[in-house]
Protein backbone atom coordinates (compact mmCIF):
# COMPACT_ATOMS: atom_id res chain seq x y z
CA UNK A 1 0.00 0.00 0.00
CA UNK A 2 2.68 2.38 1.03
CA UNK A 3 4.68 2.04 -2.51
CA UNK A 4 1.03 2.43 -3.99
CA UNK A 5 0.80 6.13 -2.21
CA UNK A 6 4.20 7.51 -3.28
CA UNK A 7 4.01 6.55 -6.91
CA UNK A 8 -0.02 8.22 -6.75
CA UNK A 9 2.01 11.32 -4.33
CA UNK A 10 5.02 11.34 -7.50
CA UNK A 11 2.93 11.52 -9.71
CA UNK A 12 0.46 14.13 -9.00
CA UNK A 13 4.13 16.09 -8.14
CA UNK A 14 5.20 15.81 -12.01
CA UNK A 15 1.73 16.62 -12.94
CA UNK A 16 1.80 19.56 -11.40
CA UNK A 17 4.87 20.95 -12.30
CA UNK A 18 4.13 20.37 -15.96
CA UNK A 19 1.39 22.80 -15.46
CA UNK A 20 3.16 25.46 -13.26
CA UNK A 21 3.85 28.69 -15.47
CA UNK A 22 7.06 28.50 -17.81
CA UNK A 23 9.96 28.17 -15.62
CA UNK A 24 12.49 30.26 -17.96
CA UNK A 25 11.28 32.32 -20.68
CA UNK A 26 13.06 34.62 -22.66
CA UNK A 27 11.78 36.07 -26.23
CA UNK A 28 15.20 37.50 -26.98
CA UNK A 29 16.24 33.91 -27.05
CA UNK A 30 18.19 32.08 -28.59
CA UNK A 31 16.51 29.54 -26.26
CA UNK A 32 12.57 31.26 -25.60
CA UNK A 33 11.21 29.20 -23.25
CA UNK A 34 12.14 26.08 -21.08
CA UNK A 35 9.04 23.96 -19.24
CA UNK A 36 9.44 20.33 -17.79
CA UNK A 37 10.75 18.43 -20.93
CA UNK A 38 10.33 21.09 -23.32
CA UNK A 39 12.37 23.55 -24.91
CA UNK A 40 11.77 26.33 -27.25
CA UNK A 41 15.34 27.45 -29.11
CA UNK A 42 14.99 29.65 -32.36
CA UNK A 43 11.36 29.51 -32.85
CA UNK A 44 11.29 25.51 -32.90
CA UNK A 45 10.04 23.16 -30.19
CA UNK A 46 11.83 20.15 -28.81
CA UNK A 47 10.76 17.77 -26.02
CA UNK A 48 9.30 14.40 -25.05
CA UNK A 49 7.42 12.43 -27.87
CA UNK A 50 9.47 12.65 -30.52
CA UNK A 51 9.33 16.70 -31.20
CA UNK A 52 12.47 18.50 -32.38
CA UNK A 53 15.72 17.20 -30.60
CA UNK A 54 13.85 15.54 -27.56
CA UNK A 55 13.67 16.61 -24.22
CA UNK A 56 17.87 16.47 -23.40
CA UNK A 57 19.52 18.58 -25.99
CA UNK A 58 22.84 19.97 -27.23
CA UNK A 59 22.93 23.84 -28.34
CA UNK A 60 25.51 25.23 -29.80
CA UNK A 61 24.47 28.92 -31.64
CA UNK A 62 21.06 28.33 -32.48
CA UNK A 63 22.04 24.52 -33.77
CA UNK A 64 20.03 21.87 -31.36
CA UNK A 65 20.73 18.36 -31.83
CA UNK A 66 19.65 15.56 -29.55
CA UNK A 67 21.84 14.82 -26.45
CA UNK A 68 21.41 11.10 -27.21
CA UNK A 69 24.71 9.89 -25.06
CA UNK A 70 23.06 11.05 -21.68
CA UNK A 71 21.95 7.47 -19.81
CA UNK A 72 21.04 7.98 -16.60
CA UNK A 73 21.81 10.47 -13.83
CA UNK A 74 25.92 10.23 -13.40
CA UNK A 75 27.91 11.64 -16.32
CA UNK A 76 30.55 9.77 -17.68
CA UNK A 77 32.94 11.21 -20.29
CA UNK A 78 31.75 9.33 -23.19
CA UNK A 79 28.52 11.42 -22.64
CA UNK A 80 30.10 14.89 -23.13
CA UNK A 81 29.77 14.53 -27.08
CA UNK A 82 29.21 17.18 -29.70
CA UNK A 83 31.44 19.93 -28.66
CA UNK A 84 35.12 19.66 -28.90
CA UNK A 85 36.92 20.91 -31.23
CA UNK A 86 34.66 23.58 -31.78
CA UNK A 87 36.63 26.25 -29.63
CA UNK A 88 34.34 26.58 -27.30
CA UNK A 89 35.06 29.12 -24.24
CA UNK A 90 32.19 27.85 -21.95
CA UNK A 91 30.02 24.50 -21.69
CA UNK A 92 27.06 24.74 -19.90
CA UNK A 93 25.44 21.72 -18.67
CA UNK A 94 22.04 21.94 -17.08
CA UNK A 95 21.37 19.23 -15.39
CA UNK A 96 17.70 19.29 -14.65
CA UNK A 97 15.21 20.92 -12.82
CA UNK A 98 16.01 19.43 -9.12
CA UNK A 99 19.54 18.78 -10.06
CA UNK A 100 19.27 15.42 -10.50
CA UNK A 101 21.91 15.19 -12.85
CA UNK A 102 25.59 14.30 -11.36
CA UNK A 103 28.98 15.72 -12.61
CA UNK A 104 31.62 14.28 -11.30
CA UNK A 105 34.90 15.62 -11.19
CA UNK A 106 36.28 13.29 -14.00
CA UNK A 107 33.93 15.11 -16.63
CA UNK A 108 35.40 18.55 -15.19
CA UNK A 109 38.82 17.06 -15.69
CA UNK A 110 37.99 15.53 -19.23
CA UNK A 111 36.69 18.86 -20.47
CA UNK A 112 39.37 20.52 -19.32
CA UNK A 113 41.79 18.00 -21.28
CA UNK A 114 39.54 18.52 -24.54
CA UNK A 115 40.52 22.55 -24.09
CA UNK A 116 37.00 23.97 -22.82
CA UNK A 117 38.58 26.07 -20.08
CA UNK A 118 34.79 26.96 -18.64
CA UNK A 119 32.86 24.42 -17.57
CA UNK A 120 29.13 25.09 -15.60
CA UNK A 121 26.89 23.20 -13.85
CA UNK A 122 23.48 24.85 -13.24
CA UNK A 123 20.04 23.31 -12.58
CA UNK A 124 18.49 23.33 -16.50
CA UNK A 125 16.46 26.64 -16.20
CA UNK A 126 19.43 28.54 -15.02
CA UNK A 127 21.83 27.10 -17.35
CA UNK A 128 19.26 28.59 -20.10
CA UNK A 129 19.42 31.70 -18.69
CA UNK A 130 23.49 31.99 -18.84
CA UNK A 131 23.48 29.86 -22.09
CA UNK A 132 21.64 33.46 -23.39
CA UNK A 133 23.52 35.85 -21.99
CA UNK A 134 26.69 34.14 -22.88
CA UNK A 135 25.73 33.98 -26.29
CA UNK A 136 24.51 37.79 -26.16
CA UNK A 137 27.85 38.93 -25.01
CA UNK A 138 30.00 37.43 -28.03
CA UNK A 139 30.94 34.30 -26.42
CA UNK A 140 31.79 30.62 -27.91
CA UNK A 141 29.45 28.71 -25.48
CA UNK A 142 27.98 25.52 -25.95
CA UNK A 143 24.84 23.91 -23.77
CA UNK A 144 23.97 20.07 -22.82
CA UNK A 145 20.95 19.99 -20.83
CA UNK A 146 18.67 17.41 -19.41
CA UNK A 147 15.28 18.97 -19.57
CA UNK A 148 13.59 16.59 -16.95
CA UNK A 149 14.23 15.65 -13.11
Amino acid sequence: MTAVVIRDVAADILQRMRKEPSMFTDPEGPIERFDWGEFTIAGRVHGAGGRGAGKDVRVIGTEVTPWKERKGHVLSPPMISGVYGQGIETLIIGNGVHGMLECPQEIRDAVEAHGIPDLRVLRTPDACRLYNQLVRDGRKVALLAHGTC
